[in-house]
């Protein structure tokens, strides 16, 4: 993969779209709840998830979280559920809905895709990290 950070399993990297404000508002809750720092953060239009997405066409959807682990990727609901048992407890938690046929958890995560924008807005502006925030984003 060329000049791409290498990944080991300790981290894992969440593409989303950097112009949404739910997603951005998922980084944060995100980064507030891994004191691991398991998780790198980068948006679907930056240059790494064309590297790491491209082949898969996921980059070009703004539709869903992408989490690229251990050289699988994960998608809708999904990625979320994945990117919550990494979190700090009680987050884990939430796994137990893994149960639920993913149909039906997509089916319930492409709604709120689908409407993200006029519930939420977009932003043209980037969040500004801290330093030590900044070392958690890549591409």
């Amino acid at each position: 993969m060329g000049s791409t950070p290498s990944l080991n399993e300790t981290n894992s990297i969440i593409f989303f779209d950097g112009v949404c404000n739910l997603c951005s508002g998922a980084v944060k809750f995100i980064l507030k709840r891994d004191r691991k720092h398991y998780f790198k953060f980068a948006s679907l239009q930056s240059a790494i998830a064309k590297e790491y997405l491209g082949e898969s066409g996921l980059n070009k959807s703004l539709e869903t979280i992408v989490l690229f682990q251990n050289g699988k990727i994960f998608v809708k609901s999904d990625a979320a559920l994945e990117v919550s048992r990494k979190m700090d407890f009680p987050w884990p938690l939430l796994y137990v809905f893994k149960i639920i046929p993913a149909f039906i958890r997509n089916w319930v995560y492409d709604f709120v895709s689908r409407n993200r924008y006029q519930w939420f807005g977009k932003s043209d502006e980037c969040m500004l990290p801290t330093p030590e925030i900044s070392k958690r984003f890549v591409g």
